[in-house]
């Protein structure tokens, strides 16, 4: 993993934990409020370094711009942050891409990273733009081919999902269950099913029949697919990428 920088994500209970595996760690603790103003919640006083992660959640997507994107350089200055993840998911808003593009150029200036989620990719040509690997059809490779051809092979970071996912087939929807880690050792356990790898989705799986609903198609990850993804998101130049913490601090002994 020596071409890879790794982050853990973590909330603001877990970063201590977190930080002991030696990573820079990706803080929860922030949120885009109405102002906007950012609003922080109880990140221990000690922790320094890392990055800002900040979502959106509620954000009514009005307000000034200029005042919030300083308190965020000035949280970033006195947290020693290396930079910002603008984990925002709510429907773009004009004020919401002009905080995104004015952030993008100020976090720059300073040197320091800039991270964003698919919805704004377009909005900042400093940030990279954050990539998830949970697909259940195509191929991981092709998924980072079009985002490469998108945004440029330079911004684009990946963001590692642990997947346990029931699929009913047929699904043409392509949604499934989630399953917890229990429910997934449980369900294999009982069925005890031969289980094989996709070399295109980078992740195990099996099959198994049920009397009430049919056939079930089970997609699941552990350290050695989620090394193939890190494997195949270095093969694209890819080297930042985002595991959350603590869902996979069962197996992070085994993926460094």
């Amino acid at each position: 993993m020596d071409k890879t920088k790794l982050f853990l994500t973590a909330a603001p209970g877990d970063c201590i934990a977190a930080q002991s595996f030696g990573l820079p760690v990706a803080h929860m603790a922030y949120r885009l409020g109405a102002g906007p103003h950012l609003y922080r919640s109880n990140l221990p006083a000690a922790v320094r370094g890392g990055l800002m992660v900040m979502d959106d959640l509620g954000f009514s997507g009005e307000g000034e711009v200029d005042p919030f994107c300083q308190e965020v350089v000035l949280e970033c200055a006195n947290r020693s942050f290396s930079g910002v993840v603008a984990a925002f998911q709510e429907h773009p808003s004009p004020v919401m891409k002009k905080i995104v593009g004015k952030l993008g150029d100020a976090l720059h200036a300073r040197e320091l990273s800039f991270f964003v989620t698919e919805l704004y990719g377009k909005d900042s040509d400093k940030a990279h733009v954050l990539i998830p690997t949970a697909i259940s059809g195509g191929s991981l490779a092709q998924r980072l081919e079009e985002a490469i051809s998108r945004y440029g092979a330079g911004h684009i970071a990946l963001e590692v999902e642990r997947v346990a996912t029931d699929f009913f087939l047929p699904s043409p929807s392509g949604q499934g269950q989630d399953l917890t880690p229990e429910k997934l050792k449980t369900l294999r356990e009982e069925r005890n099913p031969s289980v094989f790898f996709s070399d295109e989705l980078c992740a195990h799986y099996f099959t198994y029949m049920n009397k009430l609903n049919g056939a079930h198609f089970i997609l699941f990850d552990d350290a050695t697919s989620i090394r193939k993804k890190l494997q195949v998101a270095q093969n694209f130049g890819i080297s930042e990428t985002f595991l959350m913490y603590p869902e996979i601090k069962d197996m992070m002994a085994a993926i460094l």
